[in-house]
């Protein structure tokens, strides 16, 4: 692998990592970073900002609109009705291929590079926001579930990335991550997704100790990256280096069986009925319905948006605006409401989320995310390398979806065809 002349790409993504919570205390090489490189001081996530669908925006440079991945969880036909899905399960890439005949819409960066160098991705959070960083095979991507390369061939078990989600498995995936993908391998795209503290941060209340634990851990996996880009490059002048967050948490102070209560309000016919599909995203839920009942989209809208724990609702209309189209079964977006105030240990942002009726976790006290709040809409992201300056903090709004022309502008390749411009 390598080529572009051996110019080379790093991304590193702190799951879950709000940009408020950086500090020296906590997380010093961050904190140092976000005050000596180009700091993106304005970062945002996507709508739902939720991992899965940022993975997919961060791969191809698109809103989900354009790349197709609708939510965490989102609704497909499978033999004509329209059920929910969870884009996280190892099965869902497959089953969404086959419902529609593909996967995302739009060529992803392992795409665009398989004859430029190449791209490995390791990655421990889920199955689906790991695949889809390269959903059909251009490059390799490991993940705990399966590990595969080119042409979607499974790796042998040998050769996979045996971990669990937390802190130790974040450290045995970074430490391969270093020795083997950016030592040995070299190709033009190196990624590395760490779970925490994301998965600590859905597990135990924000600012609490565990929380502050896996941020530290993150910190200290960052420094193990760093410390080996800088003695493979040290004048940085072949390497970029992308350090950022997906999304941020908000507490949850509430959750919300929206299903049971529209089919109590007469707007849904049964709990298991697929005319009305609600989708949950944490903070959010996106709710399709069947052209049979396109009818009924004004009286939900109505209905939900005088409910004390429905910030917003947006129509079909108004879908564009977040990112998404305004064809398809997808007719309504909620963003979940959300309450000044602080969690136990200090921490801002309060929030009601959706049930998942898939699921039986209970959020109640800990972190979530998914909607247009400030505290999950805060993530963040810092440069090194390439032709940007140290310690300039912009001001400038960035997004996901200008990491990926960032990217090909770096590797001197073309970003036609993405919604994102590359950051200047």
């Amino acid at each position: 692998m390598g080529s572009n002349g051996d110019r080379r790409a790093v991304l590193m993504v702190c799951d879950g990592l709000r940009a408020d919570m950086i500090t020296k205390e906590h997380s010093p090489t961050l904190a140092r970073l976000t005050s000596e490189w180009f700091h993106c001081s304005r970062h945002s996530s996507v709508f739902p900002s939720t991992t899965r669908v940022t993975s997919a925006s961060i791969a191809t440079g698109c809103l989900p609109g354009t790349h197709g991945l609708a939510g965490n969880v989102m609704a497909i036909r499978e033999n004509g009705r329209l059920k929910a899905l969870n884009a996280g399960a190892p099965d869902f890439r497959d089953r969404l291929r086959e419902s529609t005949g593909r996967t995302l819409l739009t060529p992803t960066l392992a795409q665009r590079l398989a004859d430029h160098g190449g791209s490995i991705v390791f990655s421990n959070v889920s199955p689906g926001a790991a695949y889809f960083q390269d959903p059909d095979g251009f490059g390799y991507v490991y993940q705990s579930s399966q590990s595969y390369g080119p042409g979607l061939k499974p790796l042998p078990e040998a050769e996979g990335l045996p971990i669990k989600k937390g802190v130790a498995g974040d450290q045995w995936m970074t430490e391969r991550f270093c020795r083997e993908v950016l030592r040995e391998r070299r190709p033009a795209l190196s990624v590395i997704w760490l779970s925490e503290p994301d998965h600590t941060g859905h597990d135990a209340p924000l600012g609490g100790p565990e929380h502050l634990a896996a941020i530290r851990g993150a910190d200290q996996r960052v420094a193990e990256v760093l410390e080996t880009l800088e003695r493979d490059d040290p004048h940085w002048e072949r390497t970029l280096f992308l350090v950022c967050s997906d999304h941020g948490h908000e507490t949850v102070s509430a959750t919300v069986p929206m299903e049971k209560l529209l089919v109590d309000e007469g707007l849904k016919d049964a709990l298991d009925s697929d005319e009305v599909v609600v989708a949950s995203n944490g903070t959010s839920a996106l709710i399709y319905l069947d052209q049979s009942v396109r009818d009924r989209e004004s009286a939900l809208k109505d209905w939900i948006a005088a409910q004390e724990w429905a910030g917003r609702v947006y129509d079909r209309s108004e879908l564009p605006g977040l990112g998404h189209g305004p064809e398809g079964d997808l007719a309504l977006a909620v963003d979940m409401a959300k309450q000044d105030g602080n969690n136990e240990y200090g921490v801002p942002g309060l929030s009601w989320i959706a049930q998942d009726f898939h699921s039986t976790k209970d959020y109640l006290g800990h972190g979530q995310h998914g909607g247009l709040g400030l505290n999950e809409q805060n993530p963040f992201l810092v440069i090194r390398g390439g032709d940007f300056p140290l310690a300039i903090r912009t001001e400038a709004p960035t997004s996901p979806i200008q990491i990926a022309p960032t990217i090909l502008r770096h590797l001197g390749l073309s970003h036609e065809g993405m919604d994102g411009q590359p950051i200047r």
